[in-house]
């Protein structure tokens, strides 16, 4: 009976040994995943913000004023997290929020608001139809649509589940008290519709100065395109004005609540991890963001991303066949 008992003691003891060990390489998977993606968001920010500063003020569009520009950003998210959830986080995500629907507005209704709506009615219908066969077409027998599909579509598809532990815990964070009918509205109805509309009226933009008045748009680099949209439409440098806030605002606020997550992360699920956890968290991702873009820039990000989030999407497919 003793021998029984005691088996039965190790047994137990082997698998509590087992299931932290997997919860803790899932939480690194999850940690380096979300440092890569958001680094790359920073990154990128801050080469659309000095594309628009290059814009305005003619000063040169290159990694030495990108440097500066992650060095400013990464000083305000820090201060940003470190007063807390209820403070800067809030405020800033507030803002952020208003300036997109400024901004939203405005590129409405000062560009071709009838082939907008027209567009939009369209491709969404069009999307509804197709989405099982969009989401799975690879291109096997054109290799120049495979290698878009492969610099694109699945760089997406691996960013997206490089931010999906960062958001779903910080979604987690902040819905305290909701009920699941107000969860499912607020985190996937609305914001799921709320970027469809976006898309469509921003890329559709792109496409009407494209296709019906001749504009050399696709000739334009990642992070300057934007701003040379705006020089076709009235108002060119107020919008730009708007967009830089905006940008700086959504990475300013997409560091700070990584900040928050990634210090949740690694002291064992606390709610309010100390300031300087939050402090160096914030400092490594943008660290990881200069070293990113010192080593080739877009390309380089998204190699990283597709590289940290492979073992993240292999457990979240798990997750969907539980033992």
């Amino acid at each position: 009976m003793a021998n029984t008992d005691r088996t039965s003691s190790l047994s137990g003891s082997r698998i509590i040994t087992s299931v932290i060990f997997v919860r803790a390489e899932i939480d690194t998977f999850a940690v380096f995943a979300t440092i890569f993606g958001v680094a790359a968001s920073l990154g990128l920010g801050a080469a659309q913000i000095n594309g628009g500063i290059s814009y305005l003020t003619g000063i040169p569009n290159n990694f030495s004023v990108q440097l500066i520009i992650i060095a400013i950003v990464t000083v305000l998210f820090i201060l940003s997290a470190g007063t807390g959830l209820d403070r800067g986080i809030k405020y800033l995500s507030n803002a952020n929020l208003f300036l997109a629907v400024i901004l939203f507005i405005s590129f409405l209704f000062l560009g071709p608001t009838v082939f907008l709506l027209d567009l939009f009615t369209t491709t969404f219908g069009g999307y509804v139809q197709n989405l099982l066969s969009m989401g799975l077409r690879l291109a096997p027998f054109n290799e120049r649509n495979a290698e878009w599909l492969r610099s694109w579509t699945i760089f997406y598809w691996a960013w997206w589940i490089a931010w999906a532990p960062f958001v779903g815990t910080f979604i987690a964070r902040v819905s305290k008290g909701r009920n699941v009918r107000e969860f499912v509205i607020a985190a996937l109805i609305i914001p799921s519709i709320v970027c469809s509309v976006w898309f469509g009226v921003f890329g559709g933009t792109g496409i009407y100065m494209k296709h019906v008045l001749g504009l050399n748009v696709s000739g334009q680099t990642l992070e300057t395109a934007l701003f040379y949209i705006y020089d076709h439409l009235p108002m060119s440098m107020l919008l730009v004005i708007l967009t830089l806030f905006l940008v700086s605002t959504f990475f300013i606020t997409s560091a700070d609540s990584a900040t928050l997550v990634l210090g949740m992360q690694t002291t064992y699920g606390s709610l309010n991890p100390p300031t300087i956890v939050k402090v160096i968290w914030g400092l490594v991702l943008s660290a990881s963001a200069v070293i990113l873009m010192s080593s080739g820039g877009l390309p380089a990000f998204q190699t990283a991303i597709i590289v940290s989030a492979l073992p993240l999407a292999i457990i979240l497919c798990l997750w969907q066949y539980p033992c």
